[in-house]
């Protein structure tokens, strides 16, 4: 090898010499960056795992204390309706009920309506045999007939003696006992035409007559049957009418609806032998006056029945739509409703926290009641409030839903 290329080799090698502490510096370098790096993402990681730690246990103080106030289910009052349905048992009877009697005795010649038929007023129902009364009415026109004669004789006289008294052919005193004659004679004429026509009467009664349309309900009699006049043997009517076009239904209604029961309210029957079908009738009537024994008032409500469809002695049940006063009042659950020592009262939520409101209750609809004061349709009032309940307790509020509500 020449001296010149050791030379350069050499020098060479002398360069490289210095730049083995630079990349001893750089891996340092390096290596230092890795660990403030990996420190640092150490401390973010615990940074995070702190903050989350807090935030878990601040969420979980947060849901403790939410968790410490109670909820409380909570409705709207219905406002109050215009009329109230109230449904009671009743009495239904013929608008006009009546026995037939008869007025004259005597023996039954025949009957021509049984039981269930319509009859029209005027019509026959029976005839009587009075031979009795017959003959007393001929022995009355033949007395009649002697009396217009004796009559007719006594103003003759009358009349002559009158006229010898202007010639002074005869005393006064006998034109006065003539005159008088006549008058007395006239009279008894008169009583006569009464006897007549009295026993004429009688004798129109040997025909029994329907005094209204209607329905037998009751024949009580047979042909031959002795008959006695007057209704002082009971249970001898003759027949039995009532008039079923229209109906009268009797029902007790309780005091606190008294007031509402007025003339002129609306109202429908229902029977168990009809099922879905209403007869609609109106209030005409009552009686003014509370039953002490009971505590109701008796009102009538008329039905028509045209159609003869409804049988009296029927038992109904009368809906009456008594009038309320509608705004006023609002309707409720039953199961809101608070009885303790301060009165009846209702739990409302305001502002987020309870208030026991005293409320003044008006009618009872079983599962609801009418409040008249104390709630509007704007409370939150509470459904089922605990008996630990009290004024000012802090709560939270869920709506009752509509199915839960019915």
């Amino acid at each position: 090898m020449e001296p010149k290329e050791m030379t350069e080799k050499v020098e060479v090698g002398e360069q490289k010499l210095p730049d083995e502490p630079e990349q001893k510096g750089g891996k340092l370098k390096g290596l230092l960056f890795l660990l403030v790096l990996a420190a640092a993402v150490l401390a973010y990681f615990i940074v995070t795992g702190i903050n989350s730690r807090a935030e878990a246990k601040s969420g979980l103080e947060k849901d403790a204390l939410a968790m410490a106030i109670p909820t409380v289910t909570v409705i709207h009052p219905g406002s109050g309706a215009d009329a109230d349905e109230v449904v009671l048992p009743g009495n239904m009877q013929a608008f006009v009920d009546t026995p037939i009697w008869a007025r004259a005795s005597g023996y039954l010649k025949a009957w021509h309506v049984d039981i269930g038929a319509r009859v029209r007023k005027g019509q026959l129902l029976a005839e009587i045999e009075a031979p009795e009364i017959n003959q007393q009415l001929q022995q009355a026109r033949a007395q009649l007939a002697t009396d217009e004669a004796n009559l007719k004789l006594a103003e003759i006289t009358a009349e002559r003696y009158s006229g010898l008294l202007k010639q002074d052919s005869i005393a006064k005193q006998d034109v006065d006992n003539a005159v008088q004659n006549a008058a007395a004679r006239k009279a008894t004429v008169e009583s006569s035409k009464a006897n007549v026509a009295r026993l004429q009467e009688m004798v129109g009664y040997e025909k029994v007559y329907a005094p209204f349309d209607g329905v037998v309900t009751a024949r009580n009699i047979d042909v031959g049957a002795l008959i006695n006049a007057g209704a002082n043997t009971p249970g001898k009517e003759l027949f039995h009418l009532t008039s079923n076009s229209t109906l009268r239904v009797y029902v007790n209604v309780p005091e606190a609806y008294s007031r509402s029961t007025r003339e002129g309210v609306q109202a429908y029957v229902t029977l168990a032998e009809y099922p879905g079908s209403k007869f609609t009738g109106t209030v005409v009537r009552n009686a003014n006056a509370i039953d002490a024994s009971s505590r109701t008032l008796l009102v009538e409500v008329d039905v028509k029945n045209s159609n003869g469809q409804l049988l009296p002695g029927s038992y109904v049940s009368v809906h009456l739509k008594l009038p309320t006063k509608s705004g006023q009042s609002v309707t409720i659950p039953a199961n809101a409703l608070i009885f303790r020592s301060q009165g009846l009262q209702v739990a409302v939520v305001r502002d987020n926290k309870t208030a026991l409101v005293p409320v003044t209750l008006g009618h009872d609809f079983g599962d609801s009641v009418e409040v008249v004061h104390g709630v509007g349709p704007k409370d939150a009032v509470i459904v089922n409030p605990s008996d630990s309940l009290r004024a000012g307790e802090q709560v939270q509020v869920q709506e009752q839903s509509k199915s839960s509500a019915e």
